[in-house]
């Protein structure tokens, strides 16, 4: 099965000179692994957050965003998460694509140059209009929310 492909514009900023573009690791890969553009590395500590930069700017076409989210080997193995996961990445956005990194772990994590920070997932986007009205049709949840089944 081929899977749908998209052309994305990518401009590399002049900090991120000798860094590859973000790239699919694996065929069936739904993200592109971002990489840090840092110029020193930075320590982020227990409990804090940082943004930090990847180096690239993007146009993305019509219809869609870029997501960002967390790569699991950084959180599963040091806590390190992105913190506002997803981050959208609108379509008209033209700046710095930057990663709001938070360490969740009880030691300092050390970010170098080239490091794998996050993924970028890109994904169509489907604009609401609101209908108002009075009454919406009944279901079995009803306006059961967080919680409702009983389940931790």
């Amino acid at each position: 099965m081929m899977l749908s492909q998209i052309e994305i514009r990518v401009k590399k900023l002049d900090h991120a000179g000798d860094l590859p573009l973000p790239q699919y690791m694996t065929d069936g890969a739904a993200g592109m692994d971002l990489l840090a553009a840092v110029e020193e590395e930075v320590l982020l500590p227990a409990g804090e957050y940082a943004l930090i930069p990847t180096g690239i700017a993007i146009a993305l076409p019509v219809g869609f965003e870029a997501q960002i989210r967390p790569r699991s080997g950084l959180a599963a193995k040091f806590g390190v998460t992105v913190l506002n996961a997803p981050g959208t990445i609108d379509q008209d956005y033209r700046g710095e694509i930057k990663v709001l990194l938070i360490n969740h772990g009880r030691d300092g994590f050390q970010i170098k140059r080239g490091d794998r920070i996050a993924q970028l997932v890109v994904a169509p986007v489907v604009r609401s209009t609101w209908l108002p009205c009075t009454d919406l049709e009944e279901t079995g949840r009803g306006d059961g929310g967080f919680g409702h089944t009983g389940r931790s």
